[in-house]
């Protein structure tokens, strides 16, 4: 049998017929005290201020080297390898 612990799993959600089909409030808390964290009752996420805005010269030059066939180098495979292989030396 598993076991779970208290912050491990939610609910019941219980609601009335309405609810469940958005036409009521939401109920706050569970029926042993829990907030309910829901997506819609999450905030959104703050974007940070120092982010950079999207390359798109280099987002569209990269699909089109993908639909092209041309991404994928032997260069950059044998590159990858060595990294890889570097990462796995390490691990040892």
């Amino acid at each position: 049998m598993q076991q779970h612990g208290p912050n491990e799993l939610q609910g019941p959600i219980r609601g009335t017929a309405a609810w469940w089909r958005g036409m009521e409030a939401q109920p706050e808390h569970l029926d042993d005290g829990t907030p309910i964290q829901s997506p819609s009752t999450k905030k959104p996420r703050k974007t940070r201020k120092d982010a950079r805005p999207m390359r798109q010269d280099l987002v569209d030059r990269v699909r089109k080297e993908i639909a092209d066939g041309t991404y994928d180098t032997e260069e950059k495979w044998e590159t990858a390898l060595e990294l890889l292989l570097e990462r796995l030396d390490c691990n040892e």
